[in-house]
């Protein structure tokens, strides 16, 4: 089974405080263990990074120690790139759905798993994905 990792699921399995640890880390080590096939969008990469070196955590992570976590504990993830095309193809389509702000995000993250043909997207943020869902003809769920 292949499934692309929307970030809110790499963020909560990686930080042992997050509320929704418990339920992504698992996931995570399915991947680790090679039981499952985990992927994520190029941008989902940046993202993970983003968060983790901005989260109101305390101590705050540091950005070695991001980018150590990152290394070790997703090492075994495929990552999707998006060229121009899916770009365009991705706008074009939030566009004509009347889908505006950061749900393009989401939208990324739904195009990777329609191009790399991933039986889900795992999400913590189950409202947007929803919506993107059919438009992409992909699979959501939650850990």
């Amino acid at each position: 089974m292949s499934v692309v990792f929307d970030t809110s699921v790499l963020v909560a399995g990686l930080v042992e405080a997050h509320p929704a640890h418990r339920a992504a880390f698992p996931w995570i080590r399915r991947v680790q263990a090679g039981q499952l096939r985990g992927l994520m969008a190029v941008h989902s990469l940046a993202e993970t990074y983003s968060v983790l070196t901005t989260l109101p955590h305390q101590p705050r992570i540091a950005a070695d120690a991001a980018l150590r976590l990152i290394r070790r504990s997703l090492r075994r993830f495929k990552l999707v790139s998006l060229g121009a095309r899916d770009y365009s193809a991705t706008v074009r389509t939030m566009a004509e759905a009347r889908l505006v702000g950061g749900i393009i995000y989401d939208a990324l993250v739904a195009r990777a798993a329609a191009k790399s043909r991933a039986e889900a997207i795992l999400t913590l943020n189950r409202r947007d994905f929803d919506r993107l869902a059919p438009l992409f003809g992909v699979k959501v769920r939650a850990p």
